[in-house]
């Protein structure tokens, strides 16, 4: 009988595929073997698609007649740094006493493509491969993989999709980058006064720098309108409360051109003779016309998936969406969490039947042991399939980031911020079991002269899983249920129950009208955690929780690649990151370089555009398209908006863009902006 090899996508994954099989191999020098076991491991890529100077030295120097560049095929060298690891793998799965090759790499696209490229050069030949696929690394799920690998080529259409985006950034990266860069890098160092530039042009990279400096670019031009308010202050049992006036149906300012909106004048002056209307009768009270009472219920959120912790971590932590990744993949190494470069946020109805063993594990977590006690009233863990957190047609590769209730051992160990980023797993988690929060609202409506004035006020009646879902770590302990922007703020519960005996007809005292001064709001920028939901929603920064998973569909990039592009931009200077407030603004390369785009190749700035690409690799690993058939509109792509550009002559025009964008940056134009060094041209991320 021959030997069976298991091949992870770095040591540390061999290491627990190593513990999880108990076959008591032994460490050599880049693989571990015993018996008829042996585990050998990549380090991230082995390989990687050639420079085009490899193809023909001709290539080698920048020029415009050699594009575009679209090679038949494409041609793969082992990275240098990787060659020994790569020798020691293909001697692996080469070997003639090697009989079935389980593929153990990360369980995704770029897992699939790290593995098929060592195998494509290796010349792997005439063995069995099987694909394990897995959400965590316990010893449980591990097992469970190999004993449900399915053959690989179950898995050729995602292979395909993986050599596809590949083939994409490549292409696109090295004809725009050299395109961009001969047809405009003079204009730019001309400007700036640097020796070169390098324009750096990506599928996913330069559509991010667009939407940065399109966000800025409204911010600078919005321009504040101001509006006043009218509010009245009502007394009850001492205290006073607010009421808004707003321009009702029997309202005198109906549809009035005077108003900015139905509840704010455009004048200060007309507001005020309105408060003169209101005076002109004492005494100075108000009937209530109108009062509501109600009960709210919030559902608690769904489950993380990458995108919606990196987006809480860069809110509530202050750390950036790369730094989110490499701690939560952290996590997973050690067991603790499920496969973090997921884009679901529901779980599958497999993992919902066996959520007990979640549950328990965590009753080794001290500060889950509460809200473990309550669950266990609840009995909720029980029906958690016909929930809404339970929903196999959401989830393509991954369910969503949970804790698995194993590997408790090494949190001790981890870092602060690590522990952090944890509990916000636990506790999303744990709040999926809790019933929703209620809260009681009332409204009401007072009138005075035909003019309305409508007052609102919300207490929280029913905690429910916000008792679960508080944010560790701050002085003023805020809650997830806590008002956002738009909602009610809460009300003191005493004086709640004086609202609460007050009737319809009731007459109360006035203590005053008063005059509010407003203002227009511009657009915000985006921080890093807003930025990485917007590249998820194709461009849209949708703020609703509940509507963001309505409408998800394919985005800008993948969960596993969001971070490291946004990196990409910070590093090669045309983002700017503030990393105490993780706020994102573009620097005066990068809005010059969104100049030169936007007049040469205004399509690779679209989201939707840049969204449907990705849709079509999501079709592709389906099986709906063949590759054939997306490399045929890529190649027409690249080939159209390159003879486009050589056809301009605009990089005279460019200059007044310059100009514009550099009044911003008066500090900077000084500086030596452009870029040293040899560019990787052939990579988005």
């Amino acid at each position: 009988m021959g030997k069976t090899v298991y091949i992870a996508e770095k040591p540390s994954v061999a290491q627990e595929f190593a513990k999880a099989l108990h076959a008591g191999v032994k460490r050599q020098d880049g693989y571990m073997e015993g018996g008829d076991i042996i585990i050998t491991w990549c380090v991230g890529h082995l390989v990687t698609m050639s420079y085009p100077e490899a193809y023909d030295e001709k290539y080698k120097r920048w020029s415009l007649e050699t594009l575009p560049f679209l090679p038949k095929e494409f041609k793969y060298e082992v990275i240098p740094s990787a060659q020994k690891q790569f020798n020691t793998v293909k001697g692996i799965l080469t070997r003639e006493d090697v009989e079935r090759i389980y593929v153990c790499t990360d369980s995704g696209r770029e897992g699939e493509y790290i593995y098929r490229l060592v195998e494509q050069e290796a010349h792997v030949k005439g063995k069995e491969r099987r694909r394990v696929w897995i959400d965590s690394q316990t010893e449980e799920e591990i097992l469970r993989g190999i004993r449900e690998a399915k053959d690989l080529s179950a898995y050729d259409n995602l292979a395909d999709s993986a050599y596809l985006r590949a083939k994409e950034d490549y292409l696109m990266g090295i004809n725009f980058s050299r395109l961009l860069t001969l047809k405009y890098g003079d204009s730019i160092s001309s400007f700036l006064h640097t020796r070169y530039t390098v324009i750096s042009v990506g599928r996913v990279m330069t559509c991010v720098l667009g939407m940065v400096v399109r966000r800025e670019r409204e911010i600078r031009e919005f321009v504040k309108t101001p509006f006043y308010r009218v509010i009245s202050n009502l007394e009850l049992g001492g205290q006073t409360f607010e009421g808004e006036w707003r321009a009702g149906k029997e309202s005198r300012y109906l549809d009035s051109p005077l108003l900015y909106k139905e509840n704010g004048f455009r004048e200060k002056k007309d507001a005020l003779a309105l408060i003169d209307v209101l005076k002109e009768h004492p005494p100075l009270e108000a009937k209530i016309t109108a009062l509501e009472r109600k009960k709210e219920k919030k559902n608690p959120p769904l489950l993380y998936n990458l995108a919606e912790l990196q987006n809480e971590c860069s809110r509530r932590l202050k750390i950036s969406p790369d730094e989110t990744l490499r701690i939560v993949q952290e996590l997973y190494e050690k067991k603790l969490v499920t496969y973090p470069r997921t884009d679901a946020r529901v779980l599958s109805s497999a993992v919902a039947k066996e959520i007990s063993r979640n549950l328990n594990g965590l009753m080794g977590y001290e500060p889950a042991k509460p809200f473990l006690q309550d669950i266990l009233g609840f009995g909720s863990y029980k029906n958690l399939a016909k929930t809404r957190y339970v929903n196999d047609s959401q989830i393509t590769d991954h369910y969503a980031i949970i804790p698995t209730g194993e590997g408790l051992g090494g949190l001790a160990k981890a870092a602060p911020l690590s522990r952090r980023v944890y509990d916000m797993i636990v506790r999303r988690f744990l709040s999926i079991f809790y019933p929703p929060a209620v809260y009681q609202k009332i409204s009401i409506t007072t009138e005075r002269e035909k003019e309305q004035f409508f007052s609102s006020f919300r207490v929280l009646a029913e905690e429910g899983y916000l008792k679960v879902a508080q944010v560790q770590g701050k002085k003023n302990e805020e809650k997830e249920g806590d008002s956002r922007e738009g909602e009610t703020p809460e009300t003191d519960a005493a004086f709640f129950e004086s609202l609460q005996k007050l009737k319809k007809g009731e007459i109360l005292p006035i203590r005053e009208f008063t005059v509010k001064e407003g203002e227009t709001s511009p657009p915000k920028r985006y921080n890093s955690g807003s930025m990485i939901l917007a590249m998820e929603n194709a461009g849209q920064l949708i703020e609703d929780e509940e509507l963001r998973a309505q409408i998800k569909g394919s985005g800008i990039g993948t969960s596993a690649t969001r971070a490291e592009i946004l990196k990409k931009l910070f590093h090669i200077k045309y983002l700017s990151l503030n990393k105490k407030t993780q706020v994102i603004t573009p620097t005066l390369l990068g809005e010059m370089i969104y100049d030169v785009v936007a007049n040469s190749i205004k399509s690779l700035l679209n989201p939707e555009l840049t969204a449907s690409w990705e849709k079509g690799l999501t079709y592709v690993a389906e099986g709906d398209i063949t590759q054939e058939e997306y490399m045929v509109k890529l190649e027409h792509f690249i080939e159209s908006r390159t003879s486009g550009v050589l056809g301009l002559r605009n990089q005279y025009q460019l200059r007044g863009c310059y100009e514009k964008a550099a009044a911003f940056y008066k500090t900077e134009k000084a500086k030596k902006t452009g870029r040293k060094g040899k560019k990787d041209e052939r990579t988005d991320s």
